[in-house]
């Protein structure tokens, strides 16, 4: 199994990006956001999933263990696949789709490409009780009462690769000024009750 990739950016597409690892390129399906923001010629790490199928093979990569750990929380949803859940991660930062289902935003998940209602409403039942409380989105919270997580937040992907299910690194995080030093936010959150 492939955990993650370090490598140079020497491709980019809509969807995927060609990443060089010591002379031997991988191809990363990645959401759009990300493939738009990979500059060409620059070294970037990658979470990676790597989905085999009777018919081929595919690896998925995402610049922070929180979005991956979403992707995989999708994928156990029933009905929803690899390039269903890449759609949806393609709508917006990590943190936004993770609020929108927290939020039962039915109309925001269902705009992603293979997504149907339907679809929609079952991502939101599987899923809702299983990523948190919402941090912010759109005009639902207020952005002084509740902290609002960078998309690559790494007191969370430290607190998700301690072992925390996302859920519990969120909410560990709630409490803690987001403007402290990672360490220090680590530090913190692993003292909370």
């Amino acid at each position: 199994m492939i955990a993650h990739l370090v490598g140079q950016v020497t491709e980019k597409f809509d969807n995927h990006l060609i990443i060089d690892v010591h002379d031997v390129g991988y191809e990363l399906f990645v959401p759009t956001p990300e493939a738009e923001q990979a500059e060409l010629g620059t070294t970037q790490k990658f979470y990676t999933y790597h989905s085999v199928r009777e018919n081929g093979e595919d690896l998925y990569g995402f610049s922070s263990l929180a979005a991956k750990k979403l992707f995989e929380l999708l994928l156990s949803v029933n009905g929803i696949g690899p390039k269903a859940a890449l759609a949806i991660l393609s709508l917006g930062a990590p943190a936004d789709v993770r609020n929108a289902i927290a939020l039962a935003d039915t109309a925001y998940v269902s705009k992603a490409a293979g997504v149907g209602k339907k679809s929609a409403e079952r991502i939101i039942v599987d899923l809702r009780d299983k990523v948190g409380a919402p941090d912010h989105y759109g005009t639902h919270a207020s952005a002084a009462s509740t902290p609002t997580f960078a998309a690559s937040d790494e007191a969370l992907d430290a607190l998700i690769a301690l072992g925390f299910p996302l859920k519990e690194a969120s909410a560990a995080l709630a409490g803690v000024d987001p403007s402290l030093p990672t360490a220090e936010r680590v530090r913190l959150a692993l003292k909370q009750p």
